[in-house]
């Protein structure tokens, strides 16, 4: 079995290193879907501050997820705990400055025009919640390893959302963009899962949460966006 013959040191640097290649491969996946908008001159860099914090906030967190799971596969896991310390605080920061950001956008009037602004304060809040809550998740864990990784890779793969969806091809936007990125996020939840039954022997229950996340982010926004709440919340913001 699976989960008897890939046990010991060797198995648990295979799985750290793991997790580092993962933390690797979202954040390139990322950066590579803002290069391609910048290529297509769909962004610039003439955008309001509020953006560029935002983003700038945004790239700070993945290079603290890959720096953080680079000092585990290392085996420097003192270092590790110590920076996690800012790495919870920042998890805060990424979250209030999605939260600025959708305010700001939506009282400018800069939302794009194939989305409205309810559809936008639902997508982004939405993902943004998943992240909050599978991150902080993992931080509450963080004595039990394995739920802890598993739940941070999970809320980074929800959180990349607006990387993912600079990938895809225009005609796909609009009311349809979170299905379009649902088979994008499934891809390293598959990955991840299917790292997890060929040495575990199973994938681990952690996954399952991270799947709900992305099966209320995916499904939610068009069903919430024009319920009281959303709608008055964007009213009161101006728009």
């Amino acid at each position: 079995m699976a989960t008897i013959a890939q046990t010991g040191p060797s198995a648990l640097h295979k799985e750290r290193a793991f997790f580092f290649y993962m933390a690797l491969a979202l954040t390139a996946t990322c950066v590579a879907g803002f290069l391609r908008s910048i290529y297509l001159g769909q962004s610039n860099f003439g955008e309001p501050w509020w953006v560029h914090l935002h983003g700038v906030s945004m790239m700070a967190w993945l290079v603290l997820f890959v720096t953080q799971n680079g000092l585990v596969a290392s085996g420097h896991v003192a270092v590790h705990r110590r920076l996690g310390i800012v790495a919870a605080g920042w998890s805060l920061w990424v979250t209030a400055m999605g939260a600025m950001v959708l305010a700001m956008n939506t009282a400018t009037h800069r939302t794009l025009p194939l989305f409205t602004p309810q559809y936008i304060i639902a997508v982004d809040g939405l993902a943004t919640l998943a992240f909050l809550a599978l991150t902080w998740a993992g931080i509450a864990l963080r004595k039990r390893s394995d739920w802890h990784k598993r739940l941070l890779l999970s809320g980074t793969i929800c959180i990349i959302a607006p990387g993912l969806g600079r990938l895809i091809p225009g005609a796909w936007v609009g009311l349809h963009i979170t299905y379009a990125l649902f088979p994008i996020h499934l891809m390293f939840f598959a990955v991840a899962m299917g790292y997890d039954v060929r040495t575990r022997g199973r994938v681990h229950p952690a996954y399952g949460w991270g799947l709900g996340a992305l099966a209320a982010m995916t499904v939610l926004p068009n069903l919430v966006m024009g319920v009281p709440p959303v709608v008055a919340l964007v009213h009161s913001l101006g728009a």
